[in-house]
């Protein structure tokens, strides 16, 4: 038997109407402003907006307004009909039919179609792709999606098929009922085929490009802006106010800021590093800190280019031990992030986070065992280089926490940042000995952060590999309470500590007050500016 249906997965079942309206929510009696326009500020210029090509954060965000997946996601989260309506799973959650709407069209005017699905969706797997998110394919558990990534079967085996223009089939290599929320992650959009293979490279280019969201790309001006206008073509234009969007590039945060006070755009996330409080007295209206499912760490490189101390175990906890993380919370940033023990954050749906033995020490108990380790380990004029990006917040981190190694253990740290395409092509590369690394879940499930440091995975770039760990994921994904695995394999990182989990983000940001649908719940920070509007001011 099959149970057809809209899924919120996370909180319950609900049923949605299949013609239910996803875009802006303007209230009775609200008096919109003559100019509908967004724009918000991006730290780095996107690596790419090809849907099956994206890693990090600003290509996501721009991704999300220019193109579109089987399934939304609303201001807290849940699940809403995006191109599909809704879909039907058996009753072992293994293969899932999906409804599109048969009004969902290309920005050239073409229909949307299951083939669309299909063809990104073997693009993503496909070696000939080298997508650095062909794992995020696997890990949704398609059928023979493993293969054709590892090259040993052609990418028309995935287990995926349009069975017709407007339903398509996905069959799993086992249950998975959180794969509906998998849908919603840019690498599961679809993209056209026809206008890939006539442009190439330049498919993406304003004047070439063919998308499906509310908006389509107008404008690039590389390391300064990106500009979008509405699609008169997106299914639900009618309800689309915001009638335009601009991304600025702005390297430096205090610049940033001043621009933000300077009215020159409307969101600024997050704020720089030790601001918030002021912000929040001086802007009540429009200083807001909400949760986030994310984790800032430093990832160790173990790899064959990597320092030999990093091998060892006793090195990495003794590095990881001598980080004060409350210094780096409450001093540095001040803007509600949490101390973090564990790579997968609280706010995780499911999720408990295991007790961590160090976690509950006071900092002079944690120095002292980082002391003992880094002694028994042996190790003496050990120097490391730390990489990250360029941030000032991240640079005022990795000061502080190169004094803390220095003074604590006597290792010396050279810092280097880099621009953000350089740093993930060094870290891709595996041309550091400790990185500067963030993971935001790509959907709210634990499995999001651990998959992560599973053997083989690219986004692994410290290179862990171990057999416990690697089986305790495994068995996570048909495990009918996969809590267990999950307690477990956090307790193998504590003892490894391939990866030191500096603190878990809260989203510190400003948002001019006069824009409103902003989803202030959802922890993902999957925000849709279709679902926004701006109010005439008092």
């Amino acid at each position: 038997m099959n149970r057809s249906t809209v899924l919120s997965m996370a909180s319950a079942t609900a049923m949605l109407a299949a013609g239910a309206v996803q875009a802006a929510d303007v209230p009775d009696g609200v008096t919109l402003a003559d100019s509908q326009t967004f724009s918000y500020r991006e730290l780095d210029q996107f690596a790419s907006i090809d849907p099956q090509l994206i890693e990090g954060v600003p290509g996501s965000h721009a991704a999300r307004q220019l193109f579109e997946g089987l399934m939304n996601q609303d201001e807290n989260g849940d699940l809403v009909p995006g191109v599909a309506t809704g879909f039907e799973v058996n009753d072992d959650n293994t293969v899932y039919t999906f409804t599109l709407r048969d009004n969902a069209r290309w920005s050239n005017g073409e229909p949307v179609t299951a083939g669309d699905f299909v063809y990104a969706w073997r693009r993503a797997a496909d070696p000939a792709t080298a997508s650095s998110y062909a794992w995020f394919v696997e890990l949704s558990g398609i059928v023979n999606a493993a293969e054709i990534i590892a090259g040993e079967m052609e990418p028309d085996a995935l287990g995926v098929e349009a069975v017709d223009a407007t339903t398509l089939r996905v069959t799993l290599t086992g249950p998975k009922p959180y794969f509906p929320l998998m849908t919603t992650h840019t690498t599961l959009f679809p993209t056209p085929q026809a206008t890939i293979e006539e442009h190439g490279d330049n498919w993406l280019d304003p004047e070439n490009i063919v998308s499906n969201g509310a908006y389509t790309l107008s404008e690039v001006r590389l390391n300064e802006f990106w500009l979008a206008t509405k699609n008169p073509e997106y299914w639900d234009a009618e309800n689309t106010v915001i009638e335009e969007v601009t991304s600025y590039v702005i390297n430096d945060t205090s610049q940033a800021l001043t621009r933000w006070e300077a009215d020159e755009f409307d969101l600024l996330e997050p704020v720089p590093a030790g601001t918030f409080p002021r912000l929040q007295e001086e802007y009540p209206d429009a200083a807001h800190s909400t949760p986030r499912l994310c984790s800032y760490y430093y990832t160790l490189n173990q790899g064959e280019g990597g320092p030999e101390a990093l091998k060892d175990a006793r090195v990495r906890r003794a590095l990881g031990l001598a980080i004060d993380r409350e210094i780096i919370t409450d001093r540095i940033l001040q803007g509600g992030q949490t101390p973090a023990f564990s790579f997968t954050p609280d706010a995780t749906s499911g999720f408990s986070a295991p007790e961590i033995e160090y976690a509950g020490w006071t900092q002079a108990e944690r120095d002292e065992e980082a002391k003992r380790l880094w002694d028994e380990a042996g190790y003496t004029d050990v120097n490391l280089d730390l990489l990250y990006n360029t941030d000032e917040s991240h640079r005022q981190i990795a000061t502080v926490i190169s004094q803390m190694w220095s003074q604590k253990l006597g290792v010396e740290t050279t810092l280097e940042n880099q621009e953000w395409s350089t740093y993930l092509e060094t870290r891709r590369a595996g041309g550091f000995d400790v990185a500067r690394a963030a993971w935001c879940g790509d959907y709210n499930e634990a499995s999001t952060f651990l998959d992560l440091l599973t053997t083989g995975v690219p986004q692994n770039s410290g290179k862990f590999s171990n057999e416990e760990y690697d089986n305790l994921i495994a068995s996570a994904t048909t495990a009918e309470n996969p809590q267990e695995a999950y307690t477990a394999a956090e307790q193998v990182l504590a003892q490894e500590m391939p990866i030191i989990p500096i603190y878990h983000y809260a989203n510190s940001f400003l948002l001019d007050p006069t824009l409103k649908g902003f989803p202030m719940n959802n922890v993902e920070n999957n925000w849709y500016v279709k679902d926004f509007y701006r109010v005439a001011e008092d």
